[in-house]
């Protein structure tokens, strides 16, 4: 296979947890969810807007001290794009410290290699990934099967490395990378900014009575309206802000299912790029289960840095 493909196939499952951790702080207004959303049978009371904002107040609060929840995701992606095709993730994520141990399957782990195994595991700490690349890469990786990843120093590194598809690469992981600190209570908070946010009524999800939210966020009212920002020194929100255009977002679409103690118990996002629609739908449910994140033993692990590092001196030296 080798080290350059190697590099590139990680970056798939990469910028895809990147991707959807970065919804936590990017998303928007909501499309009529098509799944498991159905009107409850009394008749509804809708809720004036300051109403709903207010309600979608306690949910924040509410989930903000939950601080992690199991979780399962679906995620599609357009194809022709780093990580194009459908993704499911499913395990523990906390925001809280930012932790997780998530399950992942779907087409978009074999866009690159279709030798990549079919079912992947990824853990994180911070913005630390580890990834379970199978059994055939280790192979390349002297026996080693988890690639580890310090994200942010490696989206520096793929942008300056020179490598054909690196800048692409880096690409499709900075747009989530910017928020990867944030967390469901975030986007509930990032909601209540819509000028459309609209409470649609009462709704069953997978048999539970919910409240249901949606609203709508250009690019520029979600910037406007992302308070992360604030603590943040000027230098640094000038970053992010760079970072958030060379995504290429230019909008979002939330909708959210809350339930009677005030937590999320669905999350429907459409965030639009040019290369097309990027759709995440989050069930979320055991608020407060523990997370426990062990990273794997140093003689299973090799970190994409080093081998970047070695790529880029065996260039130099052709």
């Amino acid at each position: 296979m080798g080290k350059k493909n190697l590099a590139r196939r990680v970056a798939v499952p990469a910028a895809a947890v990147a991707m959807v951790l970065g919804l936590a702080a990017c998303e928007g207004g909501g499309t009529e969810s098509k799944g498991d959303g159905k009107a409850a049978d009394s008749a509804p009371k809708v809720l004036s807007r300051a109403e709903a904002g207010k309600a979608l107040n306690a949910a924040y609060k509410s989930t903000s001290e939950a601080k992690s929840a199991k979780v399962e995701m679906t995620m599609s992606m357009p194809e022709g794009t780093p990580g194009g095709g459908d993704m499911k993730l499913s395990g523990v994520m906390g925001w809280d410290p930012n932790m997780m141990d998530l399950t992942m399957s779907g087409s978009a782990l074999q866009a690159e290699d279709p030798t990549a195994p079919e079912v992947s595991r990824v853990l994180m700490n911070d913005d630390v990934m580890y990834v379970d690349m199978g059994a055939e890469a280790a192979k390349e990786m002297d026996g080693r099967r988890w690639m580890k990843m310090d994200l942010g120093a490696l989206v520096e590194e793929m942008e300056k490395s020179g490598e054909a598809g690196a800048g692409e690469m880096a690409k499709a992981m900075t747009g989530g990378l910017e928020n990867m600190n944030q967390d469901p209570a975030q986007q509930i908070a990032l909601l209540m900014e819509s000028p459309s946010l609209k409470h649609v009524g009462p709704a069953k999800v997978g048999g539970v009575e919910t409240q249901h939210y949606k609203g709508t966020l250009s690019f520029e009212e979600m910037m406007e309206a992302n308070t992360s920002f604030d603590s943040l020194p000027e230098k640094d929100r000038k970053k992010l802000t760079e970072v958030m255009e060379k995504s290429d977002l230019e909008g979002y679409q939330t909708q959210v299912w809350v339930n009677s103690d005030d937590l999320p118990v669905k999350m429907d996002v459409v965030m639009e790029t040019p290369e097309g629609d990027i759709r995440v739908v989050q069930t979320f449910s055991d608020y407060g289960a523990a997370v426990k994140v062990a990273p794997p033993a140093e003689k299973d692990t090799l970190d994409l840095m080093d081998m970047l590092k070695e790529m880029a001196e065996m260039g130099a030296g052709s």
